[in-house]
C-alpha cells in the first residue's frame, strides 16, 4: 500500500488558476508536466457558479448550478462578464437575469452589486472570490501547501477588469504572483508540449469572452505580435441565441429587442435547455427537446444542427473581423500562419472549428483538451515564476495605446498599442502660458487622435510649480507597465524637482464594449481624426502666436508706424477668427503666414532694440563674444528646430500632427 506522506519541509506548489466565464479549473506542474486537479466537485471543471443561500451559506460548483432554475437571483451565473463594470451601464442588465442594488451614491454607481435580498449584496469581486476560494482550498487538500498562483484573464480585459480580478485573488486568500493573458498561457502550454518554433494563432471562444492573439514560438521565447477579440461574446451567446427561439415555443414571446416578459425561473430553464442542447449537438445532427409551456402543457422542439449553425454564424462573423484584424496588425497574411491553437469549450462546436479551417486556411491543432489547456498554461508560467526559472519568457503587449492629453485636446501616445510588456518609457512637455503653476495631467487610452474620444483611466495635477514665462517649466512624464498589464504614472518637474506618482487603478465602471470598439473606430474614423488633429493642434500654435505677438506690442509697439499697426492689428484679428471659425488647419496656418509677413520687419527692428539695450556700456571684446554666443545659440536654436519638424512631419504621417504642451490645471 503506498501512503502519501506529507512532507512539512516541502515547499508550498504553486498553481495556475483558469477563471473562466463557464468553467474555471486549477492546476500545477507535477513531473515536469501540467495536470488538472480536482475539485469539489470531483471533476477538473468547475462551473463558475455561485449561489447564496438564504442562512449564509454559499454554494459552488455543480450545486450551485443546480439552483439555476430554482433561485436565479441568488445563483450568479457567469459572474466574469461583469467584472469592471458599471451598475448603471445598460449593458450591465442584458448580461443576466439578476436584480441589482440600487446605487445610493455616485461612488457605488461605478460598482455591480448582485441585490441578495435579506442577505445584502455581493460585487462581481465578492462572487469570484468565492470560486477562487473553492479552488485554492481543493489545491490545498491534494497539494498540501499552496503557494503563489498565476490567474489568467482575457487578454482584452482593461485595467479595471484586471484589478478586479487581482483583488478577487488577494480577497480569496492567493498571493497572485502574476495575471496571465489567456491566449498567452495556451500558447505556452503547446510551446511546453510541442517545442514547435513559428507563427501561431490562438483562437480562444470561452462562454463570455473570445480573444484571438498572434504569436511567434521561437526558441523558447513566446513574442505576441497582435491581439484582438471580443470581451462580450462567447458560448454563453450561443446558448442566448437558441433560448430565444425555444421561449416562443414555451409561450412566451420576445419583443424586436428580444426582450421577454418570462420569468426569471423560465429564461433560466431555457437558456440551461438551449446549453444541453448545444452539448448534444456536438456529437448529434438533431436533438428532440421536451420543453414546458405556459398553462402546464409540454411540447417537443426539435432543433438540427444545420439549423443551430444557421443560429451562431453571425457570432462567428464576429469572431472572423476580429482574426482578420490581428493578423492585420502583425503584417501577417494568413496562410503565414503555422497553426492555430483552439482554446475554449465554445471550439468543440463543429462548425466553429470549420470556420476557423476557412479563415486560416488550414486545420486548427487540438491535441491539448481546449477546456484545459489554459489552466495548463498558468501552472507552468506558475511554476516557472515559482522557481525562478528564464527557461521560457513569455511577452505579452499592450491591447491599446496609452498616453496624455496634450494643450488642445489631442493625445500624445507614449505607449503605443501592441508594445511589449513591462515596459517603461517617458516624453516631455513644457507649459503654454506664462506664470502657469501646475500641470493637469490626464492619462487615457485609446486609439483616437483626440482625447475626447477616448477612455479616460485617470486625472491628477503636479501643483506649487514656481511662476516661469511660458517653455521654461519642463514636465517629465513616465509610464509603467508591469507584467499584470497594470499602470503607473510618474510625473515630476525638471526645473524643481516637484513630482507625483500614481498608480492607476480605475473605477470599476468603465465598459469594457468602448474598448473592444476602439480599434474599430480609429479605422472607421481615420481620415477626420487626423483632419481633427491637424485642427487642434494649428489653433493651439495660433494661440501661442497670438500670445507672443501681444506681448511684443505691449512693450515694442512704439517701432510700428500707424499704418503698420493697423496692419498688424488686421492680421490678429484675421487669424483670432480664423482659430475660432476655421473648419479645417490650412485656413489657421494662412492666417498665421499672413500674421508672421506683416510682422517681419518689425521683428528685426525688435531684435535691434535688444541688441543695443544688451551691448549698452559693455566692451567691444565682450560684444563679439555675447554676438557669437548669440549665433551659436541661434544655429543650435535653428537645428533643434529643424530637427523638431522633421519629427513633426513623421508624426504627422503617421498620426496628424502632435502637441507639445499641457493645459494649466482648472480651478
Amino acid at each position: 500500500m503506498l501512503l502519501d506522506i506529507f512532507d512539512p519541509k516541502a515547499p508550498p506548489k504553486a498553481i495556475g488558476i483558469d477563471l473562466g466565464t463557464t468553467n474555471s479549473v486549477v492546476a500545477h506542474v507535477r513531473d515536469g508536466r501540467p495536470v488538472a486537479l480536482v475539485n469539489c466537485d470531483g471533476t477538473a471543471l468547475l462551473p463558475s457558479v455561485v449561489h447564496y443561500g438564504p442562512r449564509g451559506n454559499v454554494v459552488v460548483g455543480r450545486n450551485a448550478a443546480s439552483y439555476a432554475t430554482r433561485d436565479p437571483e441568488r445563483t450568479i451565473i457567469s459572474v466574469k462578464r461583469f467584472m469592471g463594470r458599471a451598475a448603471d451601464d445598460p449593458q450591465t442588465k442584458t448580461l443576466g437575469a439578476y436584480r441589482f442594488k440600487a446605487p445610493e451614491s455616485e461612488a457605488e454607481g461605478r460598482v455591480v452589486r448582485f441585490d441578495l435580498g435579506s442577505d445584502g449584496s455581493r460585487t462581481p469581486v465578492e462572487v469570484s472570490a468565492e470560486i477562487l476560494r473553492s479552488l485554492k482550498q481543493s489545491a490545498v487538500e491534494q497539494l498540501n501547501a499552496v503557494g503563489g498562483a498565476v490567474i489568467t484573464v482575457p487578454a482584452y480585459f482593461d485595467d479595471a477588469q484586471r484589478q478586479a480580478t487581482k483583488d478577487a485573488g488577494k480577497l480569496a486568500g492567493l498571493e497572485v504572483l502574476r495575471l496571465l493573458n489567456e491566449p498567452t498561457a495556451a500558447a505556452l502550454a503547446y510551446g511546453l508540449e510541442k517545442q514547435q518554433n513559428g507563427v501561431f494563432a490562438v483562437f480562444d471562444l470561452g462562454g463570455g469572452t473570445f480573444d484571438v492573439t498572434i504569436l511567434r514560438l521561437e526558441d523558447g521565447i513566446f513574442q505576441v505580435m497582435s491581439t484582438g477579440g471580443d470581451s462580450a461574446l462567447g458560448g454563453d451567446d450561443m446558448d442566448r441565441a437558441l433560448a430565444h427561439e425555444l421561449l416562443p415555443a414555451m409561450g412566451f414571446e420576445l419583443d424586436p429587442e428580444g426582450n421577454t416578459t418570462a420569468p426569471l425561473e423560465i429564461v433560466s430553464l431555457a437558456l440551461e435547455t438551449a446549453r444541453k442542447a448545444k452539448h448534444a449537438l456536438t456529437e448529434r445532427d438533431e436533438v428532440l427537446l421536451e420543453l414546458p409551456r405556459r398553462g402546464g402543457e409540454s411540447t417537443e422542439h426539435r432543433v438540427t444542427r444545420a439549423h443551430f449553425e444557421q443560429l451562431i454564424d453571425p457570432l462567428l462573423v464576429r469572431t472572423g473581423r476580429s482574426c482578420r484584424r490581428a493578423l492585420r496588425d502583425a503584417s501577417l497574411e494568413a496562410h503565414e500562419v503555422d497553426g492555430v491553437i483552439l482554446v475554449g469549450g465554445s471550439t468543440r462546436v463543429p462548425r466553429v472549428k470549420q470556420f476557423v479551417a476557412e479563415v486560416f486556411h488550414k486545420e486548427p491543432l487540438g491535441d491539448i483538451d481546449p477546456d484545459l489547456v489554459v489552466a495548463y498554461g498558468a501552472a507552468v508560467q506558475a511554476d516557472l515564476l515559482a522557481n525562478a526559472s528564464d527557461e521560457v519568457l513569455l511577452l505579452d503587449v499592450l491591447p491599446l495605446s496609452l498616453g496624455i492629453e496634450t494643450m488642445g485636446g489631442g493625445v500624445d501616445k507614449i505607449l503605443p498599442r501592441n508594445t511589449t510588456i513591462p515596459v517603461g518609457a517617458r516624453s516631455t512637455f513644457t507649459t503654454f502660458a506664462d506664470n502657469q503653476t501646475g500641470f493637469e495631467v490626464h492619462v487615457v487610452q485609446g486609439e483616437r487622435e483626440l482625447a475626447e474620444d477616448c477612455r479616460s483611466l485617470a486625472r491628477f495635477t503636479l501643483k506649487g510649480i514656481p511662476p516661469m514665462p511660458a517653455g521654461m517649466a519642463r514636465l517629465e512624464v513616465e509610464f509603467h507597465v508591469d507584467a499584470d498589464g497594470l499602470l503607473e504614472v510618474h510625473a515630476q518637474e525638471l526645473t524643481t524637482g516637484i513630482e507625483q506618482t500614481v498608480e492607476v487603478k480605475p473605477s470599476y465602471g468603465l465598459t469594457d464594449e468602448q474598448v473592444e470598439d476602439m480599434l474599430l473606430d480609429a479605422l472607421d474614423h481615420g481620415e477626420e481624426d487626423l483632419e481633427a488633429r491637424r485642427l487642434a493642434d494649428a489653433r493651439v500654435e495660433g494661440q501661442r502666436i497670438l500670445h507672443a505677438t501681444q506681448k511684443a506690442l505691449d512693450s515694442d509697439v512704439d517701432l510700428l508706424s500707424d499704418a503698420e499697426r493697423a496692419k498688424v492689428q488686421q492680421a490678429v484679428d484675421d487669424l483670432e477668427q480664423a482659430i475660432g471659425s476655421a473648419r479645417k488647419a490650412s485656413s489657421i496656418q494662412l492666417a498665421i503666414d499672413s500674421l508672421e509677413d506683416v510682422t517681419h520687419d518689425w521683428a528685426g527692428r525688435r531684435m535691434d532694440r535688444a541688441i543695443r539695450a544688451a551691448t549698452l556700456g559693455k566692451q567691444v571684446g565682450d560684444v563679439e563674444k555675447r554676438v557669437e554666443k548669440a549665433r551659436g545659440i541661434e544655429a543650435h536654436l535653428e537645428e533643434s528646430a529643424a530637427k523638431a519638424r522633421e519629427q513633426a512631419r513623421a508624426q504627422e504621417q503617421a498620426r496628424g500632427g502632435v502637441a507639445v504642451s499641457l493645459e494649466e490645471p482648472k480651478g
